[in-house]
């Protein structure tokens, strides 16, 4: 059995993937999507890595084509480590918002405008088919003429399997009239746990989708690194199981069911390889109810 396998698998649509994954957006450097500060990662080191990934059984990456900073794409880095990679590796990317080359945000205003970002994404990642798309909602709105919009285009043949990112419940609800959804990305972890309060996470598990957390590990600083663990719990349960906080945090998500899954990065090969054995760890009912208490360390 591989790492990543010992959290078990869950099947995105008819793709099954282990629940450990990996998120790609830290290939392309540090800063807000990748888009300023530190030194863009070795183009070699980046295939390295995601093989080195692939390696340890990782078989589901999240990616967007708006992941990119002025010297690198992860989309682009993905199609070069696949290109010379033999096994099977589900590729998971997003549309909705996009990034112009200068790096400005521009959002998918109009349905028809999703077609160009599916299609860019299929041209960075060398695909004639994307396995997954979800659509990035990011508000209260309706979804239904954009999810609809994607719809078509799988119909098209361009995309296999649709998911969402960044919704609410009724908006996950509305989707499921139009098309199945194999998978909702929302922000989740230990100390941001909106999508518990909506019922977001239970209903995935109730229709049988996969629940995949993103800033699971760095919580409330997003995008930035995860920070010097200040939690004296995850310390705590750390210390039992002779592992670092930022695994503790990953046990945690995926204690939450056999539905959710975790997609952590990091361009660290020693980091890369403790967040893939983090599936591996079993937190006892004390030790679930402790993480669950508040954190008195802070108070």
């Amino acid at each position: 059995m591989s790492a990543a396998a010992a959290a078990g698998t869950w099947k995105l649509g008819d793709l099954e993937v282990n629940r450990i994954g990996y998120g790609a957006l830290r290939l392309t450097g540090n800063g807000m999507m990748g888009n300023s500060g530190g030194t863009p990662i070795d183009r070699h080191a980046a295939v390295e890595l995601l093989h080195s990934a692939f390696e340890q059984g990782v078989n589901h990456i999240d990616t967007a084509a708006f992941y990119f900073s002025p010297l690198r794409s992860a989309n682009e880095l993905i199609n070069r480590a696949l290109s010379t990679w033999h096994g099977d590796v589900v590729v998971v990317t997003k549309v909705g918002p996009a990034r112009d080359p200068s790096g400005e945000w521009i959002y998918a205003v109009r349905p028809e405008q999703l077609r160009g970002q599916v299609e860019e994404n299929l041209r960075q990642l060398g695909r004639d088919c994307l396995d997954v798309v979800n659509l990035r909602a990011g508000g209260p709105a309706s979804i239904a003429e954009h999810f609809g919009a994607l719809a078509e285009l799988r119909d098209a043949g361009l995309i296999r399997h649709l998911g969402l990112s960044a919704v609410r419940p009724e908006q996950v609800t509305e989707a499921q009239t139009i098309a199945p959804v194999v998978c909702v990305q929302n922000s989740y972890g230990l100390d941001w746990r909106r999508a518990d309060e909506s019922g977001l996470v239970d209903l995935c598990g109730e229709q049988g989708i996969a629940f995949v957390p993103f800033f699971a590990v760095s919580g409330l600083r997003r995008e930035a690194a995860a920070g010097q663990e200040q939690d004296a719990r995850v310390h705590s349960v750390a210390r039992a199981h002779n592992a670092t906080p930022a695994q503790i945090r990953l046990a945690w998500t995926l204690h939450r069911g056999p539905h959710v899954l975790a997609i952590p990065g990091t361009t660290n090969p020693a980091h890369l390889a403790e967040n893939i054995t983090s599936g591996s760890l079993r937190l006892t009912e004390e030790e679930l109810a402790l993480l669950d208490k508040p954190d008195e360390s802070t108070a």
